[in-house]
């Protein structure tokens, strides 16, 4: 794995000399850099264009170069920014919707964005500004929420069908698997369902189950080069605190993995009876199943593509397709690591950017950290006190990407300059 440098820069007046010497050092370009607090490969440059807005989430760009930004919770009663990104800033445009959530795309004319329960969809005129914000179409409803991983990402494809992640409301099902005979929340939740993007009113049982098994999707993305759905899923937590005859406080932090997955209708990943230990390369049964810390799982489990270590929680998944970035860049993904809790007495970890190299549409070598610094001192970054979480990932018309944090509502732009 490669190691991202960390320097934790000050925002206060230093001598242009000391500024310099640190920019040089950290692989800067620019001060736009220094203001960020972020660290970025050589050539790239990372700039703060919004700051303040609340619990940014998922985010969609424009053509026009404007960006729409999901907020957790609505702020002022809103909760859908609309921010004009001019080159070197960005400035609120507008705000509508009351309903918080993550998920936001636009595909054909139109604006998505998701509740914790519901998906909604605006037209858009020729500036891909929504035409009527007050009335959405509703198009799916009354999704499964138990306030667990109730967040009900998206991603649409190019046959007419989006597809919403209904994430477990459980960490490992067994208080609610009495008897081991099988997981009752793999029935309405822990997969991810496709819906029509035309269709008002479908009810969950209306759509297709096209994935099972999976604890909880936030990042998402269809990956355009191979025409498939890709996730990421969240990995299971307590396996010491439940197991400590099998694991220990070291193997509980840093499994089970973080995936990627490419699925495919019918897909099974196996939660919660499987989980993939990262460092032995395997599908390994749950303890709670049988699984020991060497048993391996059923070939009929799915494999991951990749895998992470455990506990970052990826939050954002972008397939790269712009022109801006060095050749390397295109066609691979970007992940938004949004940090962990739950790694002590370990340090925790995550809190950054990461680049997945793809070959053919497909993962093809090591993973690269890409953005560093969002969670400030590296004191701040081991308690798991994060200033700055990313979360969701976006790219602009020129190819610039943007990232955002959902714990101060800061938005990063990443730029490319040869």
């Amino acid at each position: 794995m490669k190691k991202s440098l960390f320097i934790l820069l000050p925002f206060i007046a230093i001598t242009g000399f000391i500024l310099f010497n640190a920019f040089k050092k950290a692989g800067y370009t620019n001060a736009a850099d220094a203001a960020s607090g972020l660290t970025v490969p050589a050539g790239f440059n990372a700039a703060i264009i919004a700051d303040n807005l609340g619990y940014a989430r998922h985010m969609a760009a424009t053509p026009q170069g404007d960006l729409y930004v999901h907020l957790a919770a609505p702020r002022n009663g809103k909760s859908i920014i609309v921010l004009h990104d001019d080159g070197t800033k960005a400035e609120v445009k507008t705000s509508f919707g009351n309903y918080g959530g993550t998920g936001i795309s636009i595909k054909n004319g139109y604006l998505y964005a998701s509740s914790n329960s519901d998906v909604f969809r605006y037209k858009l005129n020729a500036k891909d500004e929504v035409i009527d914000p007050a009335r959405p179409e509703r198009i799916v409803t009354g999704l499964v929420n138990r306030r667990m991983h109730e967040t009900k990402s998206l991603a649409l494809d190019n046959s007419g069908n989006i597809y919403v992640n209904i994430g477990a409301y459980s960490n490992i099902c067994s208080e609610f698997d009495k008897d081991k005979k099988g997981c009752p929340v793999l029935e309405d939740a822990a997969g991810i369902w496709q819906f029509k993007v035309d269709k008002p009113d479908q009810k969950q049982s209306d759509g297709v189950h096209y994935a099972t098994g999976l604890r909880n999707v936030v990042g998402l993305d269809w990956n355009q080069q191979d025409n498939q759905l890709f996730v990421m899923q969240h990995g299971r937590d307590a396996l010491h605190d439940l197991f400590p005859n099998l694991y220990s406080v070291h193997q509980s932090a840093e499994l089970p993995a973080e995936c990627m997955f490419a699925l495919k209708r019918g897909a099974n990943a196996g939660w919660p009876y499987v989980y993939y230990d990262w460092m032995q390369h395997k599908n390994m049964m749950g303890p709670e199943y049988g699984g020991d810390g060497k048993k391996e799982a059923d070939s009929k489990y799915l494999k991951p593509v990749a895998a992470y270590p455990g506990h970052f929680a990826p939050d954002g998944l972008l397939f790269y397709t712009g022109n801006q970035f060095p050749a390397k860049y295109k066609n691979g993904a970007f992940i938004a690591f949004h940090g962990s809790w739950n790694r002590a007495p370990e340090a925790q970890a995550g809190y950054f950017v990461v680049f997945q190299p793809f070959k053919n549409g497909r993962p093809s070598g090591q993973y690269e950290v890409f953005a560093d610094g969002f969670a400030g001192t590296p004191e701040q970054k081991a308690s798991g006190r994060a200033v700055h979480r990313p979360c969701g990932l976006a790219q602009s018309a020129d190819g610039s990407l943007y990232v955002s944090d959902d714990n101060k509502g800061t938005i990063y732009k990443i730029t490319y300059k040869k």
